[in-house]
């Protein structure tokens, strides 16, 4: 099993910036893709980030491009989320994933609990 902790959420005001981490324990394995997804109050939850193995390959939602960035630290089997420029519609609770190589990253079966992230207008 592994276990994703996710740490660095928070209260911002519009236009500021949160770096959050998600800590991978347990049954760590290499090649795996991590990734980052929100959920907000009445909605699906939805992909915003994800980083291959070696930290050179990304993909961001449209939505977070260029405001986000995603960095991992694989000695520390860790993921970051670096959040500038934010947005009132950037609230919601950010879940961290983890995927064996192979597997859709939507699909995985390994999620942290999430953190909140509240940006105030």
């Amino acid at each position: 099993q592994v276990q994703l902790v996710e740490s660095g959420g928070g209260l911002v005001q519009a236009g500021g910036s949160l770096r959050l981490s998600c800590a991978a324990s347990g049954r760590t394995f290499s090649g795996n893709r991590m990734g980052w997804f929100r959920q907000a109050p009445g909605k699906e939850r939805e992909f915003v980030a994800v980083i291959n193995w070696s930290g050179g390959g990304t993909f961001y939602a449209d939505s977070v491009k260029g405001r986000f960035t995603i960095s991992r630290d694989n000695a520390k089997n860790t993921v970051y989320l670096q959040m500038n420029s934010l947005k009132p519609e950037d609230t919601a609770v950010y879940l961290c994933a983890a995927a064996l190589p192979g597997i859709p990253i939507e699909s995985t079966n390994y999620w942290g609990q999430g953190t909140q992230v509240t940006v105030s207008s």
